[in-house]
């Protein structure tokens, strides 16, 4: 029995430590599976033709070049023999600005009130109509492109930003019902009631009460339903052809008849994560906070 205890003793001892060693490893490489695509693009966008050839790849560049970041801002695409001219990719990077902070901001507005409104008002059968909306989302784009396709055309909406905002809205707007509804739900309706004691309307209590209150649940889906819009491709593609093409589909034509240009292509990628690196540093505050706090019911 003592031997029994000591030895139980013994594995007690290194049990934390070797949980907090092998917890300390998955982090690690979560970390490093995360950063690695990242850091490589990164060190590609810099480096020379040569050396993104070599075998076993150069890791730290030498020399450094930014030929490839100052040729896609110039007037001149002569300078690199730039297989797209400048304009087109600096003209893709601001429809996807537009297209994605648009699309956001009907997004998030919308889906706020339909959220609300599914929570606080005795509408019959609601659950029915939340797994409804939700079921959208389950189709695969695949299913619904041609159904699309054929009325974007019929409307005259292909190659437009409009065309891009309402297609990227609509597939958005259920998660961020879904998102809202469960932290609307989290919210207790207190203030609200007296606020309506006083006179206050419906849409009042939503303007003034609710929204700030909800102010970390809408910055987490603002952020997701902005990096979904700018990261979008296959619908960005298949809808545009020159005026509304966004980064995504612009990066893609950095192609030559010798193949795919890969360090354009790199600096391509890291111009077009700069917005959504911005965006989420700036909102990093509410991220955590408002995907968590809807989980929690009071």
């Amino acid at each position: 029995m003592n031997a029994t205890r000591k030895i139980y003793r013994w594995m007690s001892a290194i049990e934390k430590p070797l949980g907090r060693v092998l917890f300390a490893l998955v982090i690690a490489v979560i970390v490093f599976a995360i950063l690695a695509p990242f850091v490589w693009m990164a060190i590609s966008s810099i480096s020379t033709p040569r050396q993104l050839a070599q075998r076993p790849p150069q890791w730290i560049p030498d020399p450094v070049t930014w030929d490839r970041y100052k040729a896609l801002f110039s007037s001149d695409p002569s300078s690199l023999n730039l297989p797209v001219a400048p304009e087109r990719f600096r003209s893709a990077l601001l429809t996807s600005l537009i297209v994605a902070t648009t699309t956001t901001v009907i997004a998030v507005g919308t889906g706020a009130a339909a959220a609300f409104a599914f929570v606080r008002l005795r509408i019959p059968g609601v659950k029915y109509l939340l797994i409804g909306t939700l079921a959208v989302q389950m189709l695969p784009v695949l299913v619904l492109i041609i159904p699309l396709y054929l009325l974007m055309r019929s409307l005259g909406l292909l190659d437009t930003h409009l065309g891009l905002i309402i297609v990227y809205s609509g597939y958005l707007l259920p998660v961020v019902v879904w998102i809202l509804v469960s932290y609307f739900e989290s919210i207790p309706p207190d203030m609200e009631e007296a606020a309506m004691v006083d006179g206050c309307s419906r849409a009042g209590t939503l303007t003034r009460i609710v929204l700030p209150l909800a102010l970390p649940g809408l910055a987490a889906v603002a952020v997701f339903s902005f990096l979904s819009a700018w990261n979008e491709f296959f619908m960005a593609l298949i809808f545009t052809a020159s005026n509304a093409k966004t980064i995504t589909v612009a990066i893609t034509e950095f192609t030559t008849q010798a193949g795919a240009d890969l360090g354009l292509m790199a600096t391509g990628g890291m111009i077009g994560s700069i917005p959504p690196i911005v965006l989420a540093i700036a909102a990093h505050r509410y991220i955590v906070s408002g995907l968590t706090t809807g989980g929690v019911k009071s």
